[in-house]
């Protein structure tokens, strides 16, 4: 805890993810693994005596963590971070730079030759490749990626409804069988434009540069609120869902 006991600071939560890489690896796919070597590179050079600058980058690593699972250890520490009332310091920058160098570091080498005629431990047998399984479609329950099973409108839908193309705060999800899918959460159910709210959350969420995070945010269970974010549209007020993404974005 720091010592207001508001929860811990930047630089807790940074040690916390080189404890947890290979996990962290095997939750992200590798768009999302891109994203948080982004951010982290974004940290890593971010000035060290720049408080508002280095609290701006560790809030884009912070948003790129959002899609482990709920019960991932580092996932459960994102909400205790408070870079209000411990703001991030160069130390915060020192561990990003330790992070970028095991996410990018090559794999350790075979420890000996192979003898000829044997199979590197590890690696498979040359022979006919297994047919590869077929997509899932988007909207199946069979479907790897949750946020793919939720209902969304098509980009042509999206275009329509928006009366032209999307703005970019507007959380689009690449669907490379199907294309891209916009959740319909963001859209009145009677139909019309995507609810003023939404694009207000979406632009504090960053959705336009991580539509994956800002998707989670909205689709997740969130202590703010009691509940998913998604289901309050129409039911609490605006100010209530952009004040619980505010507390989000500035660790209140």
């Amino acid at each position: 805890m720091n010592e207001e006991g508001r929860g811990p600071s930047a630089e807790p939560l940074l040690a916390l993810i080189g404890d947890h890489l290979e996990s962290i690896r095997g939750a992200l796919d590798d768009e999302q693994h891109t994203l948080l070597l982004t951010r982290l590179t974004a940290l890593a050079e971010a000035p060290p005596d720049d408080t508002m600058a280095v609290r701006r980058a560790l809030q884009g690593v912070r948003l790129a963590l959002r899609p482990l699972p709920f019960e991932h250890p580092v996932r459960v520490a994102l909400d205790g971070v408070r870079l209000v009332a411990a703001p991030p310091g160069p130390a915060a920058v020192t561990e990003a730079l330790a992070l970028i160098s095991l996410m990018t570091a090559p794999d350790p080498a075979p420890a000996g030759p192979t003898p000829a005629g044997s199979t590197p431990a590890g690696s498979t047998p040359a022979g006919p490749t297994p047919a590869a399984a077929p997509a899932v479609g988007a909207g199946d329950d069979r479907a790897p990626d949750p946020l793919l099973r939720e209902p969304a409108l098509s980009a042509a839908e999206a275009t329509a409804r928006c009366g032209g193309a999307p703005p970019p705060e507007l959380i689009k999800l690449p669907d490379p069988p199907h294309g891209d899918r916009y959740p319909q959460f963001q859209f009145p159910a009677g139909g019309g434009t995507p609810h003023e709210v939404v694009l207000e959350v979406n632009r504090l969420l960053l959705a336009d540069i991580d539509p994956r995070g800002a998707a989670s945010w909205w689709l997740g269970g969130n202590t703010w609120l009691g509940g998913t974010p998604a289901s309050f549209l129409g039911l609490l007020p605006d100010h209530e869902l952009v004040g619980a993404a505010t507390a989000l974005v500035e660790g209140e």
